[in-house]
């Protein structure tokens, strides 16, 4: 058996499956499309890639099935799922996910839409899960979240979320990522189907939540990141309406290509020079959640563009000098995990003091922000105010 030298796990043990489908081109992609992409605007060392963390996930995955006691074929199953998580991404990953799902109707982690039109069948995957005795719908299926392995690869208590949090934790510099996944590991157990953390482990799952909620305020969400996402964004989007390039060709891309593309289009070369020299938008506007009225906090994509036109016409500036950046209501997905608590299951949420004071906290660190070109700040940002109805 292989092993491959990892900045975070050290040695990962490599079965003949992974290192089949390592060599596959859907993954060898991955190396070329960074796991944080704008946030390494913020923190320069943050420059690891997709292919290093579904490495790490494979990795955390073994070691859950095997604590677990699942052997076989099934673990092999998820073994593999674990691995290929994130070949659907597209480039910069999360930043271009809005643009696919709209222009292509799939999510990155919808492997067996994927699959079935043939986009990864040209790179052998379906070929080399088959080739080890595994049904690629299976796999699918498992990264997907579905059915009760499934929740290893995708849920609550997942081996993803796992290993981003301690891997953009190392790679940032920051202490706040790091979780003990080893105690998390060990006390994974099913109940009635369900995935949950045995007794004893109210406060390992408060540690995680914690980290979680540290990460997005100082990394996930930094307002840097996220106009240098707002700008890849909108940039993304002009350049399919202005070219000829097909949404899966864009899928498809990697960073630096995609990046050649914005650079090369007259619509787009403006975002394209402003992302690779970091000078980007200012904020004319950053409000908080109580100051925004919900109409604005809720909006979805189309009624976010309008804004955007109706801010720029009322400022008398160009469209693309405004860019409206609502993250739609505050949320923790975490506080359902599941914990045994006097021989019961039960959710965090219901056990945990802490759980309470973590939404509190995201519901304040909330912000809309209106960004514009530093020179237009001003008009963009009494525009805003109006047409939002945003109480500065």
């Amino acid at each position: 058996m292989k092993a491959i030298k990892d900045s975070v796990h050290d040695h990962i043990p490599v079965c003949d499956l992974a290192a089949d489908l390592l060599d596959t081109p859907a993954l060898q992609r991955l190396r070329y499309v960074k796991q944080l992409s704008t946030v390494r605007l913020v923190y320069p060392s943050a420059n690891h890639t997709r292919f290093e963390h579904s490495l790490g996930v494979y990795h955390l995955a073994r070691r859950a099935l095997d604590s677990l006691g699942v052997k076989g074929e099934r673990a092999l199953a998820v073994r593999a799922a674990a691995l290929l998580h994130d070949v659907g991404h597209g480039p910069y990953g999360h930043q271009t996910e809005g643009i696919i799902q709209r222009r292509l109707g799939r999510h990155h982690d919808e492997l067996g839409d994927l699959l079935a039109d043939g986009v990864l069948a040209e790179s052998r995957i379906p070929a080399v899960l088959e080739s080890h005795g595994l049904d690629p719908d299976e796999v699918a299926a498992l990264v997907a979240g579905k059915g009760r392995l499934g929740q290893l690869v995708a849920g609550e208590l997942d081996v993803d979320r796992m290993d981003y949090l301690v891997r953009d934790a190392h790679h940032t510099g920051v202490p706040y990522g790091t979780i003990d996944y080893s105690r998390l590991l060990a006390a994974l157990r099913f109940r009635d189907g369900n995935l949950v953390l045995s007794a004893g482990n109210v406060q390992t799952a408060e540690g995680t939540l914690v980290a979680r909620a540290l990460m997005n305020s100082t990394v996930y969400r930094h307002h840097v990141s996220r106009i240098a996402g707002a700008m890849l964004e909108r940039a993304g989007e002009r350049l399919l309406d202005s070219t000829d390039l097909a949404p899966e060709s864009f899928a498809r891309m990697t960073d630096d290509r995609l990046l050649g593309a914005l650079r090369e289009c007259e619509a787009t070369e403006d975002a394209a020079r402003r992302l690779e020299r970091r000078d980007l938008y200012k904020r004319a506007v950053w409000a908080k959640l109580d100051a925004v009225p919900d109409a604005v906090v809720t909006a979805d994509h189309e009624q976010v563009r309008a804004f955007e036109r109706e801010i720029a016409a009322t400022a008398e500036v160009p469209p693309e000098a405004v860019l409206v950046d609502a993250p739609g209501e505050p949320g923790m997905p975490e506080t359902s995990t599941r914990v045994v608590v006097d021989g019961e299951v039960r959710k965090l949420a219901d056990e945990s003091p802490l759980v309470e004071g973590l939404r509190a906290a995201g519901r304040a660190q909330w912000r809309l922000g209106v960004y514009a070109p530093e020179e237009r700040i001003p008009e963009v940002g009494a525009a805003a105010e109006r047409v939002l109805g945003v109480e500065v």
